[in-house]
């Protein structure tokens, strides 16, 4: 039987590159492209099959930063699927970039600025609000309606003739001293995206806990600085077209400046062709591109403490419990 593969955040950038890739590797794969309304998902369907015409693609419509949408995506899924072979969990959100211009020129002068350039530590900051479940957008998307939906998923995850596995879309901004417990959503500060990409990496190590004797084996990838429309909304286009040479140059140094989807997604389609027993739970797996253009794929071990994240799960199933008494008719 054909391997059945979930990519969220389908439309574009590295989700839409991602599916072209993976269907370069296996075109016998059944592909449902996850997007956030249905018009998104027949343009996407429509992009991969001008590509791949013999392609099995399917669509689901699901907004992750909405419970009800992804309890309804769900329950579709389980009724069209009997298992789930890949889940990418790729979508997300970057709400009203800032850029410290100041902290930049402080970088320049102590020698930081491209570490500086290439995690955005210090540099980026975002304005977050509350969505229509009264969750912090920010976490709600990148993180909380994924996770929901591996919830509602762990029947078609889990106990399969052959592993399953889930591969996240991560950051190099993913720091821990942008996370607290005590604020999981960052609803007090000022790096959401940070933050939401930290607790990424803590749900996915805590699920290879939970999870690996069930079948189910998560993974965590960081496609490196990518030109995509999340990162044209950091600075204005006449920016980015000056800076775009120099970026180019940069890559001779940084390897992580990927900078086009295709080069983005290397990491996500080298895991698609991995056995899940042989890898490390603790890397994160990034994509990176020499300076000729050559990519490759990087395991870097995350800085994470296994305590942390037990703890952060346990609140993640508490907020799941608060959150879904008001959805109970969306539930089985």
């Amino acid at each position: 039987m054909e391997r059945v593969v979930l990519v969220t955040g389908a439309s574009g950038g590295v989700g839409l590159a991602l599916c072209r890739r993976l269907l370069e590797e296996d075109g016998r794969i059944h592909l449902c492209v996850a997007c956030r309304n249905a018009l998104k998902a027949e343009a996407t369907r429509d992009a991969i099959l001008e590509l791949h015409p013999a392609a099995q693609v399917s669509t689901v419509e699901v907004d992750l930063g909405s419970l009800a949408s992804v309890l309804r995506a769900a329950k579709e899924l389980r009724c069209r699927f009997q298992r789930l072979d890949f889940v990418y969990l790729n979508a997300g959100i970057m709400p009203n970039p800032h850029v410290n211009f100041k902290a930049l020129w402080k970088g320049l002068l102590t020698g930081k600025l491209l570490h500086m350039l290439t995690t955005a530590e210090g540099v980026m900051t975002q304005t977050d609000r509350l969505n229509g479940d009264g969750l912090q957008e920010v976490f709600a998307t990148n993180l909380f309606g994924h996770f929901i939906l591996i919830r509602q998923l762990e029947s078609l995850l889990c106990g399969n003739e052959k592993p399953s596995r889930l591969i996240w879309t991560s950051s190099s901004n993913a720091r821990e001293s942008a996370f607290s417990l005590s604020d999981y959503q960052h609803a007090k500060g000022q790096e959401s995206y940070s933050s939401s990409k930290y607790a990424t990496d803590l749900t996915s190590v805590v699920l290879n806990r939970k999870l690996n004797k069930q079948g189910l084996y998560s993974s965590v990838v960081c496609p490196g600085l990518v030109m995509s429309n999340m990162t044209y909304r950091i600075l204005p286009v006449f920016l980015w077209t000056l800076l775009m040479p120099i970026m180019w140059l940069i890559r001779f140094f940084a390897k992580t400046y990927t900078l086009t989807p295709f080069n983005g997604a290397e990491a996500h389609v080298w895991l698609f062709k991995q056995k899940p027993e042989y890898l490390d739970a603790l890397a994160k797996y990034h994509s990176c591109t020499s300076g000729l253009g050559k990519n490759y794929v990087e395991p870097r071990k995350m800085d994470v403490d296994e305590e942390t994240a037990e703890k952060f799960y346990q609140k993640l199933l508490e907020l799941e419990e608060q959150t879904l008494e008001r959805y109970g008719d969306l539930l089985d």
